[in-house]
């Protein structure tokens, strides 16, 4: 038996249950992980809240760093007491222990600890994809970043100063302006009160930005439209704020045949060989010390409505860590 978060209908953070699991032995390209790390992230809450379906009753989480202790028929590339880390489906992660496809699990590097690889794996492996696939980015480029003081944002901000890119970065108070400012953010904008648009072409001497990296949704989607440059690239990677409502392709017709793109970790990891070399990319960019992933908040799994809450009201900085 193990202790995990379940959830029987979709709603609030009042909906998760901390009980009993049994976790049993692992199948055909299964393993078996003993976690001693979870990573919380805004894809859980789309999870609880129904916006992401998935079948019920079920789990949370898909992020997470432990041990292997049992590996089933096929599995080769990990064994039993091998460190390892994943993120990506299917939900599960918020539990002491899991049988898992073995497929996710990359084996974790001695010098990376446990809460750092589940603060960073979901997180670091977005922002890999986001630069250097979804939109290459090149040295001296200016781009616009959102929520830059959160998990995804710290990172980006480091990434973004190691390639020589002039990231501007998106907040809520001066308190996170500072905050990413620190991890590298060129430039930063409080909007609360500032307006974004206008202090992007301040920024940029009227020439908008290539691309735009949004994963707050509804609030600033038609915002992030106006900063961009004719033929730029607008790449919305999260709802945040609530989904996106439909758009008009004329939007972006109008705005300089822009171009438009929802990408998935998912997709991008899904073949093997890719997750394999994204996961190194990241691993070096850690162990270089170029990026630093700061867990800023832990909760004890039981407590993981609590860790919810805090997420959902943008009380959170850098990366959250759930211990089992």
């Amino acid at each position: 038996m193990a202790k995990a978060i379940r959830i029987a209908a979709n709603g609030g953070p009042e909906v998760m249950q901390y009980v009993d699991v049994e976790v049993g032995e692992p199948g055909p390209g299964e393993a078996r992980v003993r976690h001693h790390a979870v990573g919380l992230n805004f894809i859980d809450v789309y999870f609880r809240t129904g916006l992401y379906p998935q079948a019920l009753p079920g789990g949370l989480g898909q992020e997470a760093a432990g041990v292997v202790e049992a590996v089933g028929e096929g599995v080769a590339h990990v064994a039993p007491g091998d460190r390892v880390v994943y993120a990506g489906g299917p939900n599960g992660a918020y539990s002491q222990a899991r049988v898992m496809p073995a497929q996710g699990l990359v084996r974790l590097p001695d010098a990376i600890p446990f809460e750092t690889a589940a603060a960073m794996m979901l997180q670091g492996l977005t922002v890999q994809y986001l630069f250097n696939r979804t939109y290459k980015l090149q040295p001296g480029q200016t781009i616009l970043f959102h929520a830059a003081a959160g998990g995804v944002g710290l990172i980006a901000c480091q990434w973004a100063r190691a390639l020589g890119v002039n990231l501007i970065g998106t907040v809520g108070s001066d308190e996170k302006a500072a905050l990413a400012k620190v991890h590298g953010a060129a430039h930063v904008i409080n909007y609360n009160r500032e307006d974004v648009v206008q202090r992007v072409l301040e920024i940029t001497d009227g020439a908008k930005v290539p691309v735009v990296y949004d994963s707050v949704g509804k609030d600033t989607f038609t915002r992030s439209l106006d900063c961009l440059q004719p033929l730029g690239l607008m790449v919305s990677f999260g709802n945040a704020s609530g989904a996106v409502p439909p758009v008009a392709l004329s939007e972006l017709a109008s705005r300089g045949s822009l171009f438009l793109t929802r990408p998935t970790l998912g997709a991008y990891a899904a073949r093997r060989e890719d997750l394999e070399a994204m996961a190194l990319d990241l691993f070096g960019m850690v162990e270089s010390g170029k990026i630093t992933v700061e867990v800023k908040q832990t909760f004890p799994l039981a407590e993981a409505a609590e860790a919810h809450r805090a997420l959902e009201g943008r009380r959170t900085t850098g990366s959250t860590v759930l211990l089992p």
